[in-house]
This record gives C-alpha cells, sequence and structure tokens, in this order.
C-alpha cells in the first residue's frame, strides 16, 4: 500500500526537483520545503520572522544621526543574518538532487540576492567607482520577496495573474493608446504656453491625469483642455477597476474549480492533478493510488 500524499502542497518546494530518495538529504528536504510536516511549519515560521527582523534592521541602518554603539549593533546584526542565511541557502543547494537547478531557479536566486549585498560590502568597501557599498547596503531590502515562497497566497495570486495576462496585457495597451491620444491632443489644444511643451510631456500630463494622481506641475488653462481633462478624470476613475476584476475572476474560477483532492507527483513535485488521473501530466510519471476514501 502506497503512503498517502499531503493534501496541500509545500509552497516552497521547487516545481522542476526531485526529493532524494532516502537519507538524512530526504530529512533535510522534507524540514525546509515541505510546510505541510510540524517541522516544515516550525522551519518556515521562523525563517519569515528572520526575514521580517532583517528588513526591519535594514531599515533602521538607514535612519541618519545614529551612534557609533547603535550602528555597531546593526552589523553585528546583519553578520548574524547573513550567517543564517547563507546555512539555509547551503542547505537548500545539498538537500535537492539537482542543486543547479535550484540555485538558477527564481527562489535561488531571491536566496543568492539576500547573501550577496553584505558580502559584496566586505569584498569591495573601496570601489567607490564600481558600486555604492550603500547600494549594495539598501539591496538587502530584497530579501522580503523570500516571503513569496513560504506563504501559499502569494503563489495562488501569482497563478492567477499568470492566467490573465493575456486580459491584462490587453487592457494596458487600450490604456497606452487612450493616454497616447488625448496626450497629443492635449499638446495640440494646449500648446507649450501651457507647459504642454512637447507630446511626450502632454502623455505624462495624461497619464497621471488618467491614474487620479494629478500631481498638479501641468494644468489646462483653456476650456476646451478643461473639458478634455474632466473626460480623462472621469474615465480613469471607471477603468482603475479592470485589472482588479480581471484578477479577481480569474481567483473565485479556480477556488470554484478546484478539485477536493490534490495529487502531488512524487517525481517533479506538481500539483493538480484530477482524482482519476494515472500519470503526471507533466513528466509523465505514474501517480500513486489515492489515500482510503479519496479525499485530503
Amino acid at each position: 500500500m502506497s503512503t498517502p500524499q499531503p493534501a496541500h502542497p509545500p509552497a516552497a518546494t521547487p516545481a522542476p526537483e526531485a526529493r532524494p530518495q532516502a537519507g538524512w538529504r530526504l530529512a533535510l528536504y522534507t524540514v525546509i520545503f515541505e510546510s505541510d510536516t510540524r517541522a516544515g511549519r516550525l522551519f518556515d515560521i521562523w525563517l519569515i520572522v528572520l526575514i521580517l527582523a532583517s528588513v526591519a534592521v535594514v531599515m533602521l541602518d538607514s535612519l541618519p544621526g545614529q551612534s557609533a554603539q547603535l550602528q555597531a549593533v546593526f552589523d553585528v546584526l546583519e553578520w548574524v543574518f547573513t550567517a543564517l542565511f547563507t546555512l539555509e541557502y547551503v542547505a537548500r543547494l545539498v538537500s535537492v538532487r539537482h542543486a543547479w537547478r535550484y540555485a538558477l531557479s527564481f527562489y535561488g536566486l531571491i536566496d543568492l540576492l539576500a547573501l550577496l549585498p553584505t558580502y559584496l560590502a566586505l569584498l569591495v568597501p573601496g570601489v567607490h567607482a564600481l558600486i555604492d557599498v550603500r547600494v549594495l547596503r539598501l539591496l538587502r531590502v530584497f530579501r522580503i520577496f523570500k516571503l513569496t515562497a513560504y506563504l501559499a497566497e502569494y503563489q495562488a495570486l501569482g497563478l492567477a495573474l499568470r492566467a490573465s495576462r493575456r486580459k491584462i496585457l490587453v487592457f494596458i495597451t487600450a490604456v497606452l493608446m487612450i493616454v497616447l491620444v488625448m496626450g497629443t491632443v492635449m499638446y495640440v489644444v494646449e500648446g507649450p504656453a501651457n507647459g504642454f511643451t512637447s507630446i511626450p510631456t502632454s502623455v505624462y500630463w495624461a497619464i497621471t491625469t488618467m491614474t487620479t494622481v494629478g500631481f498638479g506641475d501641468i494644468t489646462p488653462k483653456t476650456e476646451l483642455g478643461r473639458f478634455i481633462s474632466s473626460v480623462m478624470m472621469l474615465l480613469g476613475w471607471g477603468t482603475l477597476a479592470v485589472p482588479t476584476g480581471i484578477v479577481t475572476a480569474e481567483m473565485t474560477a479556480r477556488r470554484i474549480g478546484a478539485q477536493p483532492a490534490s495529487r502531488i507527483c512524487p517525481e517533479c513535485l506538481r500539483e493538480g492533478h484530477a482524482p482519476e488521473a494515472h500519470y503526471c501530466l507533466h513528466c509523465g510519471t505514474a501517480l500513486p493510488p489515492l489515500p482510503q476514501g479519496g479525499g485530503p
């Protein structure tokens, strides 16, 4: 009798990677990548705490007028965080079967980006012509992207955006055409005398008006220009809800169409197979039978 597969897949599992067959690498893999276990949940929780604490240190480190003692504390904390994230990164590379494939994946690059700024700032502190050390220190805030690997809601949003990308692309194209046409019209109506010195400047005005931002650095002076501005404001007010509706509808459709049982391929770890499926639709591996009862 085969071992039942977990009902909910681990959010941080690298899809192209297959888990090790046995031994300490499999145990380490289970803790790091399988968040449906008790050890995996604790690992993810503590890692989220470390990420948030590290980002908080980066933000506090950017405040002016710090004392030397406080700066020293921030430096020590940063090296502690860097050491912990380095151990985590090495553990991930060791636990997966194909280390290079994970290192070149999205989350692998994010993990590497969380480490590089501190090491580069140490190795090249005096090469100001090449890169500003302070910029490297501020790049540590990119560690916040590591959170997307441990919250399934991020992946649900990503899947909805990916599924509706064509609709969003068509929407953005339509908006670009509108602002280009209306910006050109305003350039003709208002002209350089009223601040609309070129078509790109007029398009900038159209974008700020349609998005209801309205910085006020460029304003129409003629009656016709103000009428066009009013139309742009109303058009933008009604347009802002379109991408939100597209993504929300896709997320709702995915939730309604979700299968009651989620099956995971034991080889490529992809999910979403129907209960009646016998083979993985991604790699062709034979799927294990459903647990007793067929439910989660």
